[in-house]
């Protein structure tokens, strides 16, 4: 029998049991959906992290400090980093400029506003470092640091907070009871590398450390390098450079770490990496279910159809004949019902990201793969039932009744 006329007969099968066959096709239908809409997710949420990381500066280099141990087991941080050691990092030739950081969370009052906000102790190349933008007024100027002046930078969520839509340039807040005046805002930045800038407030380190804190380490020091080129020589000299002022000898550990965003590009890529595996795994038994549903209504079309099997071997109708009409019926339903899923998974992304706000990534391979994987689902379930009606006895199917 021609190949042609072989999907014909499928066809005008399926047509016949129209609701049959829909209700074995959406176990395919959902499988298939459900893959494309959990690795538009996952490529989704790999992406936001992508962004997130590439929003650091490629040629931004972080250092903070290590760890306190005791047999193998971390404690906690170390208090080893200083306005000293970052002075140092701003003289080594491959670094263009440096932001040493304190934080800690105090809690802010003006007017009828009382909550507790991350307060951040940083230099007058805080936004230059990090790309960010004053909206309202100026950021803070090296004779703010020098003379340790009580004024501040509001992140752009902190300014609505305290101020509603009114200017709060001039104004005054209190940070831990002491008296800051508003002297600019930030524009909104959004979500930068797992945390908020927009719910932050900005000090003179000066002041900070002096005044609100009361310490003399850093919690953190970036640094921004000349180029992609000269980060390895870069990381190079301030390992060697920290070492030699904190006394390090050269086989033991270190007290700081230094990264860069490439080492958390890797490592959040393996994160959404793996999360895209499980989601599109998780809907994958959709699919095998379907599969499972597709094997046991060929086993009962079979069944039905035995006296039809024994006239078409009396005719002249072979083995493989009968294989190959119920191997393709099989796979007409798998592949029917995966179309219909690649286009209800599509929409689903969209409505997703449209509605819920979540970012999603259809692409060419997720929908291949859901398209090639009904496939093989097709040729799978129906393969045993094939075999089955193609070895029927012709005399025996005649006779059945």
């Amino acid at each position: 029998m021609l190949f042609w006329n072989l999907i014909k007969v499928a066809l005008l099968s399926l047509v016949a049991h129209k609701l049959r066959s829909f209700l074995t096709m959406l176990g395919i239908i959902m499988g298939v959906a459900a893959v494309i809409m959990m690795i538009a997710l996952g490529k989704g949420a790999q992406q936001n992290v992508q962004d997130s990381i590439s929003s650091l500066g490629t040629t931004n280099l972080y250092v903070m400090p290590g760890y306190s141990t005791s047999r193998h087991v971390r404690r906690s941080r170390v208090e080893t980093l200083t306005m000293e050691d970052a002075e140092a990092i701003k003289k080594l030739p491959y670094v263009t400029m440096v932001v040493p950081e304190v934080s800690r969370s105090f809690q802010v009052k003006c007017r009828n506003y009382n909550s507790f906000v991350s307060i951040y102790g940083v230099n007058s190349n805080y936004p230059a470092l990090n790309g960010y933008q004053v909206v309202q007024g100026k950021f803070l100027n090296r004779q703010h640091l020098a003379s340790r002046q009580r004024v501040c930078v509001l992140g752009s969520e902190v300014a609505t907070d305290l101020f509603k839509q009114n200017n709060p340039l001039g104004k005054f807040i209190k940070i831990n009871n002491i008296n800051f005046r508003v002297i600019g805002v930030f524009e909104e930045q959004g979500a930068v590398r797992w945390s908020r800038p927009d719910e932050r407030i900005y000090i003179p380190i000066t002041t900070a450390q002096k005044i609100v804190l009361g310490v003399k380490h850093l919690n953190s020091i970036s640094a921004k390098i000349r180029s992609e080129k000269a980060m390895d020589p870069a990381i190079a000299a301030i390992e060697k450079t920290l070492r030699h002022r904190h006394r390090i000898r050269k086989d033991a550990e270190t007290d700081f770490q230094i990264r860069k965003p490439t080492d958390f590009l890797r490592r959040a890529g393996d994160i959404a990496k793996t999360l895209t595996l499980l989601l599109g795994s998780i809907a994958g038994i959709a699919l095998m279910v379907g599969g499972i549903g597709i094997m046991n209504i060929m086993l009962v079309s079979v069944t039905e159809r035995t006296r039809e099997i024994g006239i078409r071997k009396a005719v002249g109708a072979r083995r493989r004949d009968i294989f190959k009409q119920f191997l393709i019926e099989s796979t007409v339903i798998s592949l029917s019902g995966g179309l219909i899923g690649i286009i209800l998974g599509v929409v689903g992304a969209s409505v997703l990201s449209y509605f819920a706000e979540w970012r999603t990534a259809v692409s060419l391979d997720s929908i291949a793969l859901a398209f090639f994987f009904s496939l093989f689902v097709g040729l799978a379930s129906g393969g045993y039932p094939a075999w089955k009606a193609a070895k029927l006895d012709p005399i025996t199917a005649l006779r059945y009744e």
